[in-house]
């Protein structure tokens, strides 16, 4: 989702979601959202987008946080934010407002997650410090989300059926982003009767995207040629 603020009828759908894939695959499941990667420093991170299969389910791109999915329940696994992390990025949600704004049953830290793994199923992610997390945690080799094996794989099924007919929440998600995407357009093709540069028309484009709080899926091509 592109808004972190979820309201009642979007936690509703994430919460509907986790139902219809635990009557497609009633094992327990695990998904990890991932972790920020680095740049020059710890401190200074690059964009963070949480994993697509946690970012569907759970409704927030939450950094470092896994759900467990399972039959009638949803619990969120979460540490609560570092000290220092109001002074750079503001006063954050705690564990529990967030477990609420996805309708999770329960919340714990992730010291807790170890012993909540038993005979669960995932799909891998990207980066590779949550993948070693991820086979570390469920104590069992883990093959890469291309080359899926066992319940794992039939996990994956389970998503792709469940995601093959977008629901109300993606579609207005969809019409939210066509809208945003079309006011980026007219406003570039307005600027060009004025800019100096590609830059001056990328700036105005994206400026638009970032008001409505929201980023681009890939890097802007505004080019002459």
């Amino acid at each position: 989702m592109t808004d972190p603020s979820l309201n009642k009828d979007l936690t509703s759908t994430v919460q509907n979601r986790r139902q219809k894939l635990s009557a497609l695959f009633p094992q327990p499941i695990l998904l990890w959202s991932g972790k920020a990667s680095a740049r020059n420093f710890p401190a200074n991170r690059f964009p963070f987008r949480a994993s697509s299969h946690f970012l569907y389910f759970a409704g927030i791109s939450l950094p470092d946080a896994v759900i467990r999915i399972e039959p009638g329940k949803s619990t969120l696994f979460i540490d609560n934010p570092p000290p220092d992390d109001a002074l750079w990025h503001g006063v954050s949600l705690q564990p529990e407002q967030l477990g609420a704004q996805i309708g999770a049953d329960a919340v714990y830290p992730l010291a807790e997650l170890a012993q909540q793994s038993q005979n669960a199923f995932t799909i891998a992610v990207q980066d590779a410090f949550t993948y070693q997390q991820q086979r570390q945690i469920l104590q069992r080799d883990l093959s890469p989300a291309s080359r899926l094996t066992g319940g794992d794989r039939e996990l994956a099924a389970a998503i792709i059926q469940l995601r093959l007919i977008h629901d109300q929440g993606a579609l207005s998600e969809i019409r939210r982003a066509i809208a945003t995407t079309v006011e980026a357009h007219l406003a570039g093709m307005k600027a060009t009767t004025q800019a100096k540069s590609e830059a001056e028309i990328r700036a105005t484009m994206e400026s638009r995207i970032l008001a409505n709080n929201m980023t681009c899926a890939y890097a802007s091509i505004v080019t002459v040629h």
